[in-house]
């Protein structure tokens, strides 16, 4: 199921999520390393956010042009279109991870080829020991083309403001 992901690390995501390790020391190093947390309003339903999050529905809110197989589940496919038409990328990945508990539900999912960059990216929606929920993303990338190493600078920025726009998302789910 995982012989194409384009990468060695597959489920560190997993680790940083759910291991209890802080993701500076669960992710790998030689890649470029992505952490947003986002407090979702009081009275936030997190089985309600974890449907949505499972069934794409945060991504899409956000804005994300995206194309799945089915639900999220390990194995599911999954391609991103990025940036604007007639510039548009395809970003296939595979879900590599799914966890679906009490106050956590998360998954995370990795670069096959013809992804313009190499890594993984998680998504949770967590109940806090205050009752709060947030919603986590974490990450780790590297370019994988010549043309996605040129953005350099421009990615990091790129990928925080997708990744609060999927907090943003999933706060309007409430």
């Amino acid at each position: 199921m995982n012989d194409d992901l384009t990468y060695d690390e597959v489920s560190a995501t997993r680790a940083a999520v759910v291991g209890g390790a802080g993701p500076d020391r669960a992710l790998p190093a030689g890649y470029r390393h992505l952490l947003l947390t986002g407090r979702l309003p009081v009275g936030t339903d997190l089985d309600r956010v974890g449907r949505r999050l499972l069934g794409w529905q945060v991504h899409r809110d956000s804005g994300a042009r995206l194309q799945a197989d089915g639900p999220v589940a390990p194995g599911a496919t999954v391609t991103s279109r990025l940036g604007p038409p007639p510039f548009a990328v395809s970003a296939p990945c595979r879900v590599v991870w799914v966890v679906q508990e009490l106050d956590l539900v998360a998954f995370g999912y990795g670069t096959l080829p013809g992804h313009p960059f190499v890594g993984e990216e998680a998504f949770a929606v967590r109940r806090e020991a205050d009752g709060s929920v947030t919603f986590v993303v974490v990450a780790f990338s590297r370019p994988a083309r010549w043309w996605s190493a040129l953005a350099g600078p421009v990615v990091p920025m790129l990928q925080r403001r997708y990744a609060r726009g999927l907090v943003g998302s999933a706060a309007g789910s409430r």
